[in-house]
């Protein structure tokens, strides 16, 4: 139960970033097919996304990345796939109905709404500037609510999920009894969830609708501090191992006033985004509280009984829970470079190859057979391993810069001379080097340069 060293915390006083960056991303997002506005058509829906041919490649990518981690690569974790809707009793018992709010305030002047606690000054309007024009503050509850079947009342009453979190607890004994698992050990989940909030913004890191990654990590009550400071170095460095700079990462400790009413400790994986230091992933330790929330709200023991000690006890829980969307776009944040070459300003997304929507491109120099015909033998023997772009308009010039923009490793450029000695060009995206490879031998020599 260790991990590489420890998690470095603090403010990270040697950070630096670029206020124009946030811009600079949004606007290759938009014209890189990476997301888009929703319903742009019709004047777009606030704090609504969609993500285009290479954004969903890349979300996918960074939800892959995290259930390697978390599921493949371990055998104390298991998979869940629990519903987005659930009944009123499950937030009830979890307390969401009653405590999981926000205090909104009112601008009477511009008549815009914000969020109490993130006013830098509680006694002036941020929109319009004017003072003393709040309205006293009064909770609002972020979840939302619909009605399911054909009749709206209390009955029919439903709640989107705000959290994936408690579809594991209310499944911790299912999965107890059908995965043959002992403490400690964990369910994890990728899902989405739903918040409304009142003050969304900063483009993807807050939205109404995102995708969560959790893992409940249920461990014996004697082992819960060792597994929190475990999960915290393990978190840390999963964002570093995927190409987040040390430099713009940091974990920031909860002073007591910020813990929830169940942490016994909580931490943030923070990145540093043009705008500031923003959250990526909490890691908490939950103590008992939901499992036997849960047990006394539905009448259900949720405990472990160890026949080896003839011990029974109800686990507690360390959670990290990762933003699938924001560490999208902290990844992309980190990735975005700017240089010159031969005075031509390149655009790189510097993507790690595990999260690059495609790990290879296949250029043929011409649009005309028999080349043509050669560059798609080329391109199937590729897919069958990784996923693969496949451009043959414009000079191939610019499809270098458009496969640099969208962060793909390397290109394969199919030649003239590829008819003849059946040898290609592999370019780097980071280095601008090729190198002719022979086609028996490209897939293998890709292999190991992207190793993956």
């Amino acid at each position: 139960m260790s991990a590489e060293g420890d998690a470095p915390t603090g403010e990270n006083p040697g950070a630096q970033t670029d206020p124009s960056l946030f811009d600079k991303v949004v606007n290759l997002c938009k014209r890189r097919g990476i997301v888009f506005g929703s319903a742009e058509i019709y004047g777009g829906f606030r704090s609504a996304y969609d993500y285009g041919p290479i954004g969903a490649q890349l979300l996918r990518n960074v939800k892959d990345a995290w259930w390697r981690s978390m599921v493949q690569l371990r055998s104390d974790v298991v998979g869940l796939d629990a519903s987005i809707l659930s009944p009123p009793q499950v937030w009830e018992a979890s307390g969401h109905l009653s405590n999981f709010t926000d205090p909104l305030v009112d601008c009477t002047s511009c008549k815009t709404r914000h969020r109490e606690d993130q006013l830098e000054n509680p006694d002036q309007c941020p929109k319009c500037g004017s003072r003393d024009t709040f309205t006293e503050a009064r909770a609002f509850n972020l979840m939302f609510r619909t009605h399911a079947g054909p009749v709206e009342g209390a009955g029919a009453e439903v709640y989107l999920r705000p959290e994936t979190a408690q579809g594991m607890f209310v499944n911790f004994k299912n999965v107890l009894e059908t995965s043959r698992k002992r403490p400690p050990f964990g369910i994890a989940q990728v899902g989405k969830s739903f918040r409304n909030e009142i003050t969304p913004g900063n483009f993807v890191f807050r939205t109404r609708e995102f995708e969560q990654m959790e893992l409940e990590f249920f461990v014996p009550p004697d082992e819960a501090p060792q597994w929190y400071e475990y999960w915290l170095a393990e978190r840390y460095q999963w964002y570093l191992d995927l190409g987040i700079p040390a430099s713009h990462l940091r974990l920031r400790a909860h002073d007591d006033d910020e813990l929830s009413h169940y942490s016994s400790g909580t931490s943030d994986v923070e990145f540093l985004f043009p705008w500031g230091w923003g959250e990526l992933e909490g890691i908490a330790n939950r103590g008992d509280y939901d499992l036997r929330q849960h047990a006394e709200h539905s009448g259900h023991k949720l405990e472990y009984f160890d026949q080896a000690s003839g011990q029974r006890y109800v686990p507690h829980v360390i959670e990290p829970a990762a933003g699938a969307t924001r560490s999208l776009m902290a990844f992309l944040t980190a990735a975005y470079r700017q240089e010159t070459v031969n005075d031509d300003v390149r655009t790189v997304l510097g993507l790690h190859p595990q999260l690059a929507p495609f790990k290879v491109a296949v250029l043929p120099l011409s649009r005309k057979e028999p080349l043509t015909a050669l560059a798609a033998e080329v391109l199937a023997s590729c897919q069958l391993h990784w996923m693969c772009d496949y451009d043959e308009t414009q000079a191939i010039g610019r499809r270098y810069r458009r496969q640099d923009e969208i962060g793909t490793p390397l290109c394969v450029t199919v030649d003239f001379e590829s008819l003849d000695d059946r040898y290609v060009t592999v370019r780097d995206r980071d280095t601008m080097a090729q190198d002719r490879v022979p086609i028996n031998a490209l897939v293998d020599h890709l292999g190991s340069r992207l190793n993956l």
